[in-house]
């Protein structure tokens, strides 16, 4: 992880005319094949209110893809025909998600999209101002394509804040625990990460203040997860290998910092008027799992001099529906449940627990057929499997006698009936006990012939 180099930055020339920039933040679009209509029709219609809005830049910060994806998948070719789309109207900056999801030069590939406006991926840490004294829609075609709206700092940031900017904005990529663990160990990893984060963080507070003083708008975007914050489905994070804590976020000095990890829309918010500063994840584009809380969309940011604002517009994602059982699927309930809402467009998971005994009664055909108005149907069966109780020591017992009476007691089973019959079984000949079995049922024929 990089040092910010020692010295003041500075302002390089004169910066004193004011910019406000309007952001369009984007997170998780998470293109795979699983998922690939919803998360396709979101961002579609994130990308259109994106263009009717107007924004000035785009920022995707991070997960684009749900894992490493061919080119010629659909999931892929349908992913770049809308960054295109949108890189056509203004500048995208996408930064390097979780290495799981985008392995290392995945996006490598939107470089060479040949849009209007050049997509800048950042996958490295660093700083990148947006260049030029207009807005991009006020540019002509063939001026938006024959200038180049980023500025790269060739090291950590930027030594002076660059004569021309409208905005700087400073990349912080997911960060590779593996490569951490394996230069201090899996023990302190959680550790060292946090120490290195803390002080690059920090580091960047000059530049942010210089540029501010400056009218430039001073924006952080990172992939992480954030101490504290709350999951889609309601799970507070609190542990040691999170990356960030709200206050280390907030000692950038940056007045936006835009998130991408966690697919609940949320933010933490600090100062007032031209000092305020605020934290907020966007949230996925669309609903990509059963249960997920909040609502779904992406974030307009408005980030200038007098301070920062950022609201969530809503995305058309997927309604869900849990219906859970405590024990076998009653359809008549299952039905009353239909009839009581509509179901056009939804998805619906059933969900139910059963003994292992039970578990072939349950009628899944049934059940699909009851909720056959559904946009798609996940039916999800848990099975509490048969508990054997072992009594200790049984083993060791010689009588078969006594291994029943141990085994009694483990089970909370009555004995002595038990105990009867083994007497029976070990003192009566086979052929006597199969006749006293078969002798009722031998009137009873005998009596039928009659």
């Amino acid at each position: 992880m990089p040092r910010i180099p020692d010295g003041h930055p500075r302002a390089h020339g004169s910066h004193r005319q004011a910019h406000r920039v309007r952001v369009a933040h984007l997170s998780d679009l998470h293109y795979g094949p699983r998922i690939l209509e919803e998360a396709d029709r979101c961002f579609s219609a994130a990308v259109d209110r994106a263009i009717e809005l107007a924004v000035d830049v785009a920022v995707i910060s991070g997960d684009a893809t749900d894992h490493a994806l061919d080119l010629h998948a659909p999931a892929a070719l349908r992913l770049l025909a809308q960054v295109r789309r949108l890189a056509d109207h203004c500048p995208v900056l996408m930064l390097q998600g979780t290495w799981s999801h985008e392995p290392p030069g995945t996006l490598s590939v939107f470089r060479l999209l040949g849009s209007r406006h050049r997509v800048f991926v950042a996958d490295r840490i660093g700083q990148v101002a947006l260049m030029g004294s207009a807005s991009p829609r006020d540019l002509s075609v063939a001026d938006a394509s024959a200038a180049d709206p980023w500025l790269t700092s060739d090291g950590p940031r930027f030594a002076e804040v660059p004569s021309g900017a409208r905005a700087l904005f400073t990349c912080i990529p997911s960060i590779n625990k593996a490569a951490v663990a394996a230069s201090v160990g899996a023990t302190a990893v959680a550790e060292a990460q946090g120490e290195h984060l803390v002080r690059l963080l920090q580091g960047y507070a000059g530049i942010h203040g210089v540029a501010r003083a400056a009218g430039v708008p001073a924006l952080a975007v990172s992939h992480g997860t954030v101490f504290g914050c709350v999951t889609e489905h309601g799970v507070p994070m609190a542990g040691f290998d999170h990356e960030f804590t709200p206050g280390a976020l907030f000692s950038t000095g940056a007045q936006a910092t835009l998130l991408g990890h966690i697919h609940r829309h949320q933010a933490w918010i600090q100062g007032e008027g031209e000092r305020r500063q605020c934290i907020a994840y966007a949230g996925s584009i669309g609903r990509f799992h059963h249960g997920e809380q909040g609502d779904k969309g992406f974030l307009l940011w408005e980030v200038g001099p007098n301070g920062v604002d950022c609201r969530l517009e809503p995305t058309p994602a997927r309604r869900t529906l849990d219906i859970v059982f405590e024990g076998r699927p009653d359809l008549d309930q299952l039905r009353e449940a239909v009839r009581a809402q509509e179901l056009a467009g939804v998805s619906v998971r059933v969900r139910w627990t059963v003994a292992d005994e039970d578990r072939h009664a349950v009628d899944r055909g049934a059940i699909e057929c009851a909720l056959s108005g559904a946009a798609d149907v996940q039916l999800e069966g848990r099975i509490v499997p048969v508990v054997r109780t072992r009594a200790p020591g049984i083993s060791q017992l010689v009588s078969l006698a006594d291994k029943v009476r141990t085994w009694a007691t483990a089970t909370h089973v009555h004995a002595p009936p038990l105990l009867q019959c083994l007497e029976r079984v070990m003192t009566t000949e086979p052929e006597h006990i199969v006749a006293a079995v078969l002798a009722p049922h031998a009137d009873d024929v005998s009596g039928a012939d009659a």
